[in-house]
C-alpha cells in the first residue's frame, strides 16, 4: 500500500495521464508540488511562486484553479483527509485476525509518510474552517466504527459490556487523541527521548495497539 499522498497523486498522474484532461493534471502537479513543500518547510512560509515553480507551471495559470494561497490548502488539505479516511477504511475491512493492530500501523505510517500534511492539521487547522469540519467528521466516523466493532467483539466473545455507549465513545475519542499526541511528539517535535525509544515502529505500533485493547476492554 502507498501511504504518501503526494505518491498517489503522481501515481494516478502517471498512469492516468491519457485519461485526464490538461486542466485536471495541471491541478494535480500543483497538489503534489504543495506536499512535497510542505514537507520541506512550514506552512507559513509556503508561497505561490514555490508551488508553480516546484510544479513547473506559470503563476498566472495558478489562478484558474484556486483563488489564492489560503484556498489552495484548504483544498489540499481536504484531498488528504479524504485520502486518510479511504485509506483507515481499508485497513479496517483488511484487518479480520486483528483490526486494532492492521489500523493502528496502518495510521502510523499514514501520519509518518506525509508528515507535512499531518503538521497542518495538528496546528493550524483553525485558518481553515471547512478543513477542520472535515477532520472532525473523519474523527466523528471512526470513533463510531470503533465502537460499533468494539462491541460486536464483545458480543462474539459472549461478554457482558464493561460500559456504555457514552463511556465507550469518550473512551475511542481519548485513545485516538493519545495516539496523535505521541505520534506528534515523536515526528514532528522530535523529542530525543521518545525518538530513541521509538527507533522499532513495531514495538511502537504494538505498545499503541495495546493501549487501544485494554482501554477498550478487550
Amino acid at each position: 500500500m502507498i501511504y504518501s499522498y503526494a505518491k498517489i497523486l503522481a501515481a494516478t498522474l502517471q498512469s492516468e495521464a491519457e485519461q485526464l484532461k490538461k486542466r485536471e493534471r495541471t491541478r494535480m502537479r500543483l497538489l503534489i508540488a504543495g506536499c512535497q513543500l510542505l514537507d520541506e518547510q512550514s506552512l507559513s512560509l509556503l508561497t505561490i511562486s514555490q508551488i508553480c515553480k516546484r510544479a513547473d507551471i506559470a503563476q498566472g495559470t495558478f489562478y484558474l484553479h484556486f483563488n489564492d494561497r489560503h484556498h489552495f490548502v484548504s483544498k489540499l488539505l481536504g484531498g488528504f483527509i479524504a485520502f486518510l479516511q479511504q485509506q483507515m477504511r481499508l485497513e479496517a475491512q483488511s484487518g479480520a485476525e486483528d483490526g486494532i493492530r492492521a489500523t493502528t500501523a496502518a495510521y502510523v505510517w499514514l501520519f509518518e509518510a506525509n508528515l507535512g500534511l499531518m503538521k497542518c492539521l495538528v496546528h493550524h487547522l483553525e485558518d481553515f474552517p471547512e478543513t477542520r469540519q472535515a477532520f472532525l467528521t473523519l474523527n466523528k466516523e471512526w470513533a463510531d466504527r470503533v465502537a460499533s466493532s468494539t462491541k460486536r467483539k464483545w458480543a462474539a466473545d459472549d461478554m457482558p459490556a464493561p460500559f456504555g455507549d457514552d463511556e465507550l465513545l469518550r473512551r475511542a475519542y481519548a485513545l485516538g487523541g493519545l495516539v496523535d499526541q505521541y505520534l506528534t511528539a515523536l515526528l514532528l517535535h522530535r523529542d530525543p527521548v521518545l525518538d530513541d525509544l521509538s527507533k522499532d515502529r513495531s514495538c511502537v505500533i504494538s505498545s499503541l495497539s495495546d493501549i487501544w485493547k485494554q482501554g477498550l476492554k478487550l
